[in-house]
C-alpha cells in the first residue's frame, strides 16, 4: 500500500513556447516580421481548473499549455532537458547545481532574479500536498551572484534538470503568493500569454505578454473555454467557433475534415494494473492468467480506430529511445487455470474512450475464465479507493513522462513499495532494487538501459498488462497555424500560433 498519497486528477493534455521548434505544429510556427497585433485565439480545453490555478496539481498543465507559465527548464524532443528561464547548467559535485538565469520580466513588471526563483522554488518544495515532480525529493536554492542560482539537494539527484521541466515547477513572481498560502498566477508569471480574467470553471482571457523574453507572440490574445464534453468540442470547432480544440474523443474524429485534426503519438499509455497485494491477483499465477487470455491488439485497432499504438510496454513509441532497449520480461509465472474467481474491475469516465477498454477487457477476462464486476465513476471518486487496493483490476491512462520527464520517476511511483501512486499495490524486492539501481544512475544512456531493465522486472511481474498506447487527436482550424503539438502533452500555443 502506498506509503504517501497525493491527489493527481490525470490531467488530459499538458510547457514552454520555446519548444515549438521542438514538436511538429500544425502550420508554419515561425515567429515572423510583419505580425502586426495578430488575431485572438479560440481555445477549448478537455478540463476545467479543479484547484483554483494552483501549479501544484493537475492545474499546472492548464497554465503551461496555455503558454503563461513556463519553468527553469523544458523538455526537447528526445526528451531531455533544454533551456527555458535558465540559459545554462552546470553540475557542481554530487549535490548541487549552478543554474545561469537568462534576462527575462515577470507579467507584473518585475524582474527574474535569483532571489525570486529561489523564493518561487522554496513555496514549492513547502507546498502541501507538494509537486509529484518533488516526490522523495528536498532542494534549497539560493543566489550566487547576480544571474546565479545554485540548487543543492539532500541526497545525489542526477535529473534535476529534467525534474525542474515540470509545469508543477513553474516560476511566479514575488506577489504571486498569498500569506494564506495560496498562489495567484493572474499576472504573475513569464509565458508569453498573461492571464487577465478567469471566469471560475467555464473560461478565461489572456492577452499577450509583449516583454516576453522569446519574443512577442503571433497572437494578440487567447480566449479560452473549458469545455468537458468532447463531443461539444469537436462541434464548436466545425461550427467555426473554435480555433483550437483538444483532446477531440475517438468517436468525434471522423466528423473533423482530415486537414482539421491532427493525431500524436504521446507518452500516455493505457494499462490494466492488477492488485498484487490482495485478493485474486495477489496470485502471480493468476494475474499470468489473465494478461495471457488479453488480446491487446484490439484495442488500438477497434477502440480507439487506428488512433493508438498496441501496448508494448510501460513506455510507447513516442519515447523513442525505449524500442530498442526493451527486453523480454523477467521472472513471469507460469499461468493458473482460473476457477470462475470473482474480480472487481474498475475505470473512470473522464477520457471517454476508457469504460469502453475496460468493458472489453472484462469480456476477455470472462472469456479467459474469470467473473467480473465493472464499477465506472468520474475519477476523483474512484482514486481513493484505488490507492487502498479496494479493486481487484484498474484500468488507467498514465502519462509516463508528466510529472518529471525522468523515465525512471514513473516507475518509482507507480511500481515500488513506497511509491505514491501504486494502484497495482505492487511490492517487489526485485523491482525495487531494479528501481532503485536506475534511480542512481546520472549518464543518460544508461540511465534509460536501467530504466528498461526495470520495465523488465515491472512486466514479469504481471502486476500491469499494457493495453494500447495513446495518440491524442487535437483539432485545428484550417486558418491556423504553429498549434504545437507535443507528445508530452504540457504545450498546446506558443509565439507563433496563429491565424
Amino acid at each position: 500500500m502506498p506509503s504517501h498519497r497525493r491527489s493527481r486528477l490525470l490531467a488530459p493534455l499538458v510547457l514552454i513556447p520555446l519548444l515549438s521548434s521542438c514538436f511538429s505544429s500544425g502550420g508554419d510556427g515561425d515567429s515572423g516580421e510583419g505580425a502586426g497585433e495578430g488575431s485572438r485565439l479560440r481555445v477549448a480545453l478537455a478540463f476545467p481548473p479543479a484547484e483554483n490555478l494552483s501549479p501544484y496539481g493537475a492545474d499546472a498543465t492548464l497554465l503551461s499549455r496555455l503558454g503563461v507559465t513556463e519553468g527553469l527548464t523544458s523538455l526537447d524532443a528526445n526528451g531531455s532537458a533544454a533551456p527555458a528561464l535558465a540559459e545554462s547548467w552546470r553540475r557542481d559535485g554530487d549535490r548541487a547545481w549552478e543554474f545561469s538565469l537568462r534576462d527575462a520580466t515577470f507579467q507584473d513588471g518585475t524582474d527574474v532574479t535569483p532571489a525570486v526563483v529561489a523564493d518561487s522554488l522554496a513555496r514549492a518544495t513547502d507546498a502541501e500536498p507538494g509537486p509529484a515532480a518533488l516526490a522523495g525529493v528536498t532542494l534549497a536554492a539560493k543566489g550566487s551572484g547576480e544571474r546565479v542560482l545554485r540548487i543543492t539537494t539532500d541526497q545525489p539527484d542526477p535529473v534535476l534538470p529534467l525534474r525542474l521541466s515540470s509545469p508543477s515547477l513553474a516560476i511566479l513572481a514575488k506577489d504571486a503568493y498569498a500569506e494564506s498560502g495560496r498562489v495567484d498566477p493572474v499576472g504573475h508569471a513569464t509565458g508569453p500569454f498573461e492571464l487577465t480574467k478567469v471566469n471560475g470553471a467555464t473560461s478565461a482571457s489572456l492577452d499577450r505578454f509583449d516583454d516576453y523574453w522569446g519574443g512577442r507572440a503571433q497572437a494578440s490574445g487567447i480566449d479560452a473555454r473549458f469545455i468537458a464534453d468532447g463531443t461539444a468540442r469537436a462541434n464548436a470547432l466545425r461550427t467555426g467557433e473554435l480555433d483550437i480544440a483538444e483532446a477531440v474523443p475517438v468517436a468525434q474524429a471522423a466528423s473533423l475534415d482530415k486537414e482539421s485534426r491532427r493525431d500524436t503519438a504521446t507518452t500516455r499509455s493505457t494499462s490494466l494494473l492488477l492488485n498484487a497485494s490482495s485478493g485474486t491477483f495477489k496470485d502471480a499465477g493468476l494475474r499470468a492468467a489473465a494478461r495471457a487470455g488479453l488480446d491487446t491488439s484490439v484495442f488500438a485497432k477497434d477502440v480507439y480506430e487506428g488512433y493508438g499504438d498496441p501496448g508494448a510496454g510501460v513506455y510507447g513509441p513516442a519515447v523513442t529511445w525505449a524500442e530498442g532497449k526493451r527486453s523480454d520480461p523477467v521472472g513471469r509465472a507460469d499461468a493458473k487455470k482460473p476457477a470462475g474467481e470473482t474480480i472487481k474491475l474498475a475505470t473512470y469516465d473522464n477520457r471517454p474512450e476508457l469504460p469502453e477498454v475496460a468493458q472489453v477487457v472484462k469480456q476477455q477476462l470472462e472469456k479467459a475464465g474469470f467473473k467480473a464486476e465493472l464499477t465506472v465513476r468520474e475519477y476523483s471518486r474512484l482514486e481513493g479507493d484505488a490507492l487502498d487496493g479496494k479493486f481487484d483490476a484498474f484500468v488507467l491512462a498514465r502519462n509516463t513522462l508528466l510529472d518529471t520527464g525522468d523515465p525512471v520517476a514513473v516507475l518509482a511511483s507507480d511500481y515500488t513499495c513506497d511509491g505514491g501512486y501504486n494502484i497495482a499495490q505492487l511490492c517487489d524486492k526485485g523491482v525495487d532494487h531494479a528501481v532503485a539501481d536506475a534511480e542512481k544512475t546520472a549518464d543518460t544512456a544508461k540511465r534509460q538501459d536501467a530504466a528498461m531493465a526495470a520495465e523488465a522486472r515491472i512486466l514479469g511481474s504481471d502486476a500491469v498488462v499494457p493495453l494500447v498506447h495513446q495518440r491524442i487527436i487535437t483539432g485545428v482550424a484550417d486558418s491556423v497555424q504553429g498549434v504545437i503539438l507535443d507528445p508530452y502533452e504540457r504545450t498546446l500555443v506558443g509565439t507563433g500560433t496563429r491565424r
